[in-house]
């Protein structure tokens, strides 16, 4: 039987009911420009995250010449570009093609494929799963049978998880997932991961519909279980007639739903459905009773040169709140080039990972990199600390949160000593690390640098667990916010907050009202200071 996934409590049905859509999902694209109250916004999906540094510099260009001069990496590992003109789109499409960045205009808003960023980087997985990356784009693309079937009807929310073994994307609550195994084979999974101790899953949502998938596992949309065995070189085409096998269920149900776990149980996808649909195809699918433990601790990659097997070492950095200048992207484009590998992995986790540096390189190119902004050490205020997008660009919002944000960030102990600026039960919070680490808590998403808590990152363990990750929304709908406990900032009017931890009774944004403290903009800082128990 085939793991489930959590659903959102904006769409978590009672009993056997599932959420009946009557439209297709708003998900922008390249082609479908989303209108904002900065100018239009336009979603570049890049699977796996991976551009060469032709492609980054077009995105660049794009950025500056048709948008805001600015990008942000979405939890997707996507690209955003926001202040575009309306009427840009047919010269934004011509751009990309020209840059090989939209192989099908049907298919734009379906290649949401996330992969782990340092696989064949550092030695740290069972597999190098950037050809899956292109194997499983191609397929989507495709359109055959053989392929996996006309896939442009799945939803702009439905995502693609290629995990090479060492558990980090796997844990991102994929509709389907493929881990690669210590046999060289691939389990494939439907639906999301089960919870393991000590790991924190991100949430995936960019948007309110999809904002929270992290409550407790549920079988609704696919059966419980760890999923298929195949073998590797089969495993991205069956990821595609996973896809298939869903969308087919989808019709079935006549509830037009986006992602697996929105399937009713009645019409929930099964191994034996799944497997037969594989073998029609000539893929060999057996079910396995456990999917495979992660080969290292699954986090993302730390700020910091990465060192290689192979005697070359990767660059990683973090974008403070995912948003880069088109001069910050240039000079990570320019590094990619220089460092001879001439490639960028934009991560799940708002970061990027630059290849094949040699050692000598590392110190200058992060110092370039570290003057110009980014986050290029695991002990910056940065990490862990999210917002969604705010005033000027989202209408709802009620305060300029990035900009609050960043003063929070700027001065992290203002205010903090005030009793009165603690959340009431937050000192039990933090005088109680294993209750914080037993509990797997969320990392910060949407508009967010987000990192995992509660010691499976960088700082927790021994010593103690990390701080809560914080994230500033601007209206009640929190766009975006994590999953797990974190502390939790909503904008009540222009310079004023509501600063709660969330999570310690329920993970939903309603939980635990009662915790909260009412501080002006002046006073974030301390609040959060104080609510992350690291005062």
């Amino acid at each position: 039987m085939l793991a489930a996934m959590s659903l959102p409590p904006t769409t978590t049905p009672s009993g056997d009911e599932s959420p009946v859509r009557g439209r297709d999902d708003a998900c922008p694209g390249a082609l479908r420009l989303h209108p904002a109250d900065d100018g239009s916004l336009a979603r570049i999906r890049v699977p796996g995250g991976l551009l060469t540094a032709r492609q980054a510099l077009a995105l660049g260009r794009v950025a500056e010449e048709l948008g805001d001069g600015r990008l942000d990496i979405t939890s997707r590992g996507n690209l955003q570009v926001r202040g575009l003109n309306a009427g840009c789109g047919a010269e934004l499409a011509a751009r990309l093609r020209a840059a090989g960045l939209l192989p099908s205009d049907r298919h734009d808003r379906v290649r949401n494929i996330v992969a782990s960023p340092l696989s064949g980087l550092d030695g740290g997985g069972h597999a190098d799963v950037v050809a899956w990356v292109r194997e499983l784009d191609a397929a989507l693309c495709d359109g055959t049978p053989a392929g996996g079937g006309e896939l442009s009807g799945l939803s702009g929310r439905f995502l693609f998880a290629l995990d090479d073994g060492r558990g980090d994307v796997a844990t991102l609550g994929a509709d389907v997932t493929l881990i690669a195994t210590p046999d060289g084979g691939a389990v494939l999974r439907v639906g999301g991961p089960l919870p393991r101790p000590g790991v924190s899953p991100p949430s995936t949502a960019g948007t309110h519909p999809d904002e929270a998938a992290r409550r407790g596992s549920r079988t609704a949309g696919s059966a419980a279980g760890s999923g298929l065995r195949v073998r590797s070189e089969d495993a991205p085409r069956a990821a595609a007639l996973a896809a298939g096998e869903f969308l087919a269920k989808a019709r079935e149900s006549g509830t037009r739903a986006w992602r697996v776990h929105e399937l009713p149980a009645r019409h929930a996808m099964t191994t034996e459905g799944l497997v037969a649909r594989l073998a029609d195809a000539g893929v060999e699918a057996v079910p396995v009773e456990r999917e495979p433990a992660p080969r290292a601790r699954a986090t993302p990659p730390a700020p910091g040169p990465v060192p290689g097997p192979n005697g070359r070492h990767a660059l990683s950095v973090v974008l403070p709140l995912g948003r880069v200048s088109a001069a910050q992207w240039r000079l990570l484009a320019g590094l990619a080039s220089r460092s001879g590998a001439d490639e960028l992995r934009m991560t799940p986790w708002r970061g990027v990972v630059l290849p094949g540096f040699a050692p000598d390189d590392t110190r200058g190119a992060l110092a370039e990199l570290s003057d110009a902004g980014l986050v290029t050490t695991p002990d910056s205020a940065w990490l862990g600390v999210g917002a969604c997008t705010g005033r000027p660009g989202c209408a709802k919002s009620l305060a300029d949160v990035r900009a609050d944000t960043a003063r929070m960030v700027a001065d992290p102990a203002r205010g903090a000593a005030d009793p009165a600026l603690r959340p009431s039960g937050t000192a039990r919070v933090a005088a109680d690390p294993a209750g914080v680490a037993a509990d797997p808590a969320g990392v910060v998403a949407g508009g967010s640098v987000p990192w995992p808590v509660s010691g499976t990152a960088y700082g927790g363990g021994p010593a103690g667990p990390d701080p809560l990750p914080v994230y500033v929304s601007g209206c009640e709908r929190r766009c975006g916010h994590p999953g797990g406990r974190w502390v939790d900032a909503v904008a009540t009017g222009d310079t004023d907050y509501r600063v709660t931890v969330r999570g310690a009774r329920g993970d939903t944004p309603e939980a635990d009202s009662t915790d909260s403290v009412d501080v002006t903009a002046e006073q974030l800082a301390g609040a959060v200071a104080a609510a992350r128990g690291t005062t």
